[in-house]
């Protein structure tokens, strides 16, 4: 899963893709409703946590752009507003919620996590293929039933392929739901996360194949299907 957040305060930015990044998944930030426009132009998130107050405008005027776009990401407005009248007036212009300044890590996480929910963009509470199975919600990984753990990037992998199950995934959809913009990345850095998830599923006993599309892409199917 990937995020958006646009927030011009520096250290509650900061603070902000450090808590989402290690509960929800790949985390990119931006200071402003432009430079918001620009990253949805080039990258598909499912869910944008958004300032009302920025320095070119205020954040309700990016929401009624992101309720046309197809599939539409999830919306958390974070604010230190608290009139009544500015809270629906968020809603009323597609905001999925509104949290107010201050809160707390967890009703962050959890407020975030219900909105993916509400937005249909988790299909189903788990998805399976041979033995293996990817709870959507917890953003966990089970082989017979049995959890094993996945570290985050090679999380981002497996979800997106799983949920894909059958299906050619290109290499640049998975390379944008693993890295961010600001992820400095070292060659072959990509193909070394597979690589290490090929060996995590197998080592669990996994009766999964990650197969390489020369020169397009990765498909996840059951050994069964081989």
């Amino acid at each position: 899963m990937r995020v958006l957040i646009v927030e011009d305060d520096a250290e509650l930015c900061g603070w902000l893709q450090a808590t989402l990044s290690k509960a929800i998944g790949t985390v990119d930030t931006v200071s402003s409703v432009d430079a918001a426009r620009a990253a949805l132009a080039v990258a598909k998130f499912e869910l944008v946590v958004l300032d009302r107050r920025l320095p070119d405008g205020d954040g309700v005027q990016l929401l009624r752009e992101l309720r046309a776009l197809r599939p539409r990401p999830g919306t958390v407005v974070l604010t230190a507003w608290d009139d009544p009248n500015e809270i629906a007036d968020a809603l009323n212009n597609g905001a999925d919620d509104y949290v107010g300044k201050p809160f707390e890590p967890a009703e962050l996480i959890a407020r975030a996590r219900a909105v993916v929910r509400r937005c249909s963009l988790d299909q189903g509470v788990s998805v399976e293929v041979g033995n293996l199975r990817f709870d959507v919600k917890d953003r966990c990984a089970y082989c017979n039933d049995v959890p094993f753990m996945v570290p985050r990037r090679e999380l981002a992998i497996l979800e997106l392929l799983i949920r894909r199950i059958g299906r050619v995934v290109l290499r640049e959809t998975l390379n944008a739901a693993v890295y961010s913009f600001d992820d400095e990345i070292e060659s072959n850095a990509f193909d070394s996360h597979v690589s290490r998830l090929r060996r995590r599923l197998r080592e669990a006993g996994c009766s999964v194949t990650i197969r390489s599309i020369r020169g397009v892409g990765y498909l996840l199917s059951s050994d069964a299907s081989e």
